[in-house]
């Protein structure tokens, strides 16, 4: 009877840990297992130090006085959460409306969709992804418009992973992944027909610069989208609770100071755009983007209690804990920002390059 017993409690601890990492696995997205988990380009032996270091230096993002650095620090921030993200949320790094009656990922398609739909390109048209993480945005453009896709990203983990999925998707036709530095794109002038970035830009220390920079390669009179990170209206700086929400924000997605809703418009066309809408998609009728965060939380629990495991048994690299305790402490601050309202990670604008050049 005991053998029996012992075997039937084996037989239920492996199915219940076959459940909980094979059947459940991500809380969004297959195609990345919680064992494959690692650093990126960074070696497994460096991963705690590289999170020590990126710690070090975005503990107080609106005081970084070595704004050059910033680039070499979002790059490392990419390394080290990549496949966290991959595996816990998707392939598409960013938040969307939620929709009644469909699902988080039907949602995030809609969103990326309606992007490529604003700049109301062609087939065949050349259009540039500015920050395209792993891909999953370019995809879905692709796939949508049959426009040619460019993207850029400055990890060069980011560039291998996108490259797969995009073969695997059968879109490495339509899909070009290019490592590189937005602020110093490697393309010529005035050659692409289109261009978005979904909440790519807020890691950029000057947003005048990547403005420029993408207004530089964009074609006259063709037309930019952007889905950006800002404080609202209702944030108030003299308001201890909203700086400690929104410096949580900034610390936790690499990001050198949130910038006020109120500029974006204003740095766009200071590099010379035409600004043609600008709205905030996360303000009703629009449903909380942040509900999926709050429904997540079970997943991201049992996520971190895999990654604890992982760990301790030498799977995933030392540091990898760390990096998916400060991904889970950032999602309360991002819920709490979208609950208060003195944050939205979508406020859109759409901008045109002139025909010609503004007279002076």
């Amino acid at each position: 009877m005991d053998t029996v017993a012992l075997f039937c409690t084996a037989a239920l601890l492996a199915g219940g840990v076959y459940w909980f990492v094979c059947v459940l696995g991500s809380a969004e997205q297959k195609g990345k297992s919680a064992v494959d988990l690692s650093g990126g380009s960074i070696s497994s032996e460096e991963v705690r130090d590289n999170y020590k270091q990126y710690w070090s230096f975005f503990r107080r993002p609106q005081g970084i006085e070595t704004a050059d650095k910033v680039p070499d620090f979002v790059d490392t921030f990419y390394n080290l959460v990549t496949d966290i993200y991959e595996w816990g949320w998707g392939q598409s790094f960013h938040f969307s409306p939620s929709i009644a009656g469909k699902s988080n990922r039907e949602a995030t398609r809609i969103h990326e969709e309606m992007a490529v739909d604003l700049i109301d390109v062609k087939p065949g048209d050349r259009v540039l992804d500015v920050g395209c993480g792993v891909g999953g945005p370019m995809r879905a453009i692709a796939a949508h418009s049959r426009a040619k896709v460019v993207g850029i990203t400055i990890n060069d983990y980011q560039v291998n992973r996108a490259r797969i999925h995009n073969k695997k998707a059968g879109l490495d036709s339509l899909c070009e992944v290019v490592c590189g530095n937005f602020l110093k794109m490697p393309f010529p002038d005035n050659s692409f027909d289109g261009a978005y970035s979904i909440e790519a830009t807020c890691h950029a220390p000057k947003l005048e610069e990547v403005y420029a920079e993408i207004f530089r390669v964009l074609k006259p009179g063709s037309l930019y989208v952007s889905y950006e990170w800002v404080t609202t209206e209702k944030y108030r700086g003299d308001n201890p609770e909203h700086v400690d929400i929104i410096q949580g924000i900034e610390r936790g997605d690499a990001l050198p100071g949130l910038r006020n809703y109120l500029d974006i418009a204003e740095t766009a066309r200071k590099v010379g755009f035409e600004v043609v809408k600008e709205r905030d998609l996360a303000k009703p009728p629009a449903l909380p983007w942040w509900t999926r965060l709050k429904m997540g939380r079970i997943a991201y629990w049992r996520n971190h209690i895999l990654v604890m495991v992982l760990s301790a048994l030498g799977i995933a690299p030392k540091g990898t804990l760390d990096v998916h305790e400060m991904l889970f402490r950032t999602a309360d601050y991002l819920t709490r920002g979208g609950d208060s309202g003195i944050f939205s990670p979508m406020h859109m604008i759409l901008c045109r390059k002139p025909e010609s050049p503004a007279s002076s």
